[in-house]
């Protein structure tokens, strides 16, 4: 199994919307960044565990765990002139983007906020704390693990 963080603004989509979601299910669409891109295709696998992560806010908050409900798959809207995730190479180039489905799994209570992960030791070469911008990160097994122990879950 591998672990990811994937970031989202709350007013966006919030963990909330996505325990609201119909089977607790949504595609996790609009990726327009590389590396984040290639984490979703080459390495987000059926029932990876994910955590959800809310940025732009404050504190930001590690606010639940999901999983990959559904690997990586053409995400139509790079090809959709009406989307906001538009990409124009893509209609020249063919669509480069993916997508996967993400679905809810647990809360995090209380939510883990970027200070406590920052000052926790282990964790101190987490993608997050050393890159922080990107959407969809690793995580490594050992991070996961101290992580699921500062909430006390075995997940």
């Amino acid at each position: 199994m591998n672990y990811w963080l994937v970031k989202t603004e709350p007013e966006t989509f919030s963990w909330e919307d996505l325990k609201a979601a119909p089977k607790r299910t949504t595609s996790w669409e609009g990726v327009r960044n590389y590396q984040a891109r290639n984490n979703m295709r080459d390495g987000m696998k059926k029932g990876d565990r994910v955590l959800y992560y809310h940025s732009v806010v404050k504190p930001q908050v590690i606010a639940g765990i999901a999983e990959v409900a559904r690997e990586a798959y053409p995400d139509p809207m790079a090809v959709d002139l009406k989307s906001d995730y538009y990409d124009p190479a893509s209609k020249k180039l063919g669509n480069r983007w993916v997508m996967v489905d993400l679905r809810a799994v647990q809360d995090l209570v209380p939510p883990i906020t970027l200070d406590e992960i920052k000052q926790t030791p282990g964790l101190e070469q987490m993608d997050l704390v050393r890159k922080g911008r990107l959407s969809v990160q690793c995580v490594t097994a050992e991070e996961w693990k101290i992580i699921m122990r500062m909430r006390g879950l075995k997940l």
